[in-house]
């Protein structure tokens, strides 16, 4: 297992707090495109008192202010600068992974990843950024240049850099989109614009002339039961499928914003490999 540093998080940019926290409710409201009326339910408040609150006409509780961010599903490190626009005491920590008091997280973190081989597995944070990864993963990304590979390691950018992991992926494009609505869903959740820098940089990547065209499929056929991502390594043809676990019930920032991916075998021959290769 491999732990990779970090610098300091760029997850991050919340939106300013000097218009107060009326502006801010009404415009995650309108990013989660909910009236007043059905916030105002879903809170146990009336839509008089959302309106007074998104026009500064009264001031939330602490409380209100949670209840209404549960209910907008504004995450963590938002609900902070809501509380903050409200006059109030950031209610979740933001803890730095390397601090002491995460040493039960990254121990489990590492157990966990270490377990899942020979299969690749990581762990990324808000920005895509890799803050521990398996030798699974260092595998797939052997061999690319070390421009790349310097810290802070960003995922999305090393899978779809010319340079990095793309050229490698047979079935490119269509990879490719996959990543890139899941970056947009994550840009609409969370209101990022330092995501938003990122995905506007990898999108802008060319397709390389190697990546994007579709493999002899090998032997029998294969029955996908999800997108999977075809990658060659070493003239071999290598099937994943991804599966992405977070955190349930986070109480701090840091946590909240892990994601742990892993790469399943999509089939017999990918399974057999990485047995052998590991071994």
């Amino acid at each position: 297992m491999t732990t990779v540093p970090t610098g300091p998080s760029r997850a991050a940019a919340s939106p300013s707090a000097a218009g107060g926290v009326g502006p801010l409710l009404r415009a995650w409201r309108e990013q989660r495109r909910v009236s007043q009326l059905e916030l105002a339910l879903r809170a146990d408040s009336s839509a008089r008192h959302i309106s007074f609150i998104e026009t500064g006409r009264s001031r939330p509780s602490e409380e209100m202010v949670l209840r209404l961010a549960e209910r907008l599903d504004v995450p963590m490190r938002e609900r902070n600068a809501l509380l903050l626009a409200a006059g109030y005491a950031p209610r979740f920590p933001h803890t730095p992974l390397d601090d002491p008091a995460l040493d039960a997280l990254r121990d489990g973190i590492e157990r966990l990843i270490s377990a899942f081989e020979p299969y690749p597995a990581l762990v990324v944070d808000a920005m895509y950024d890799v803050v521990a990864a398996n030798r699974g993963v260092t595998m797939l990304f052997d061999g690319m240049p070390p421009a790349l590979l310097t810290p802070p390691l960003n995922a999305v950018r090393l899978t779809l850099h010319p340079q990095g992991l793309a050229p490698r992926i047979l079935n490119l494009r269509e990879w490719r989109g996959h990543l890139l609505e899941q970056m947009r869903r994550h840009i609409a959740l969370r209101r990022s614009e330092p995501l938003r820098a990122l995905y506007e940089e990898v999108a802008a990547y060319p397709v390389p002339d190697t990546g994007g065209r579709h493999p002899e499929e090998p032997g029998e056929p294969v029955a996908y039961f999800a997108l999977p991502m075809v990658v060659e390594h070493e003239g071999r043809r290598l099937s994943f499928v991804s599966s992405i676990s977070t955190f349930n019930t986070p109480m701090d920032v840091t946590v909240a914003e892990l994601a742990v991916e892993t790469l399943l075998p999509a089939d017999p021959a990918t399974a057999k490999y990485l047995q052998t290769w590991l071994s």
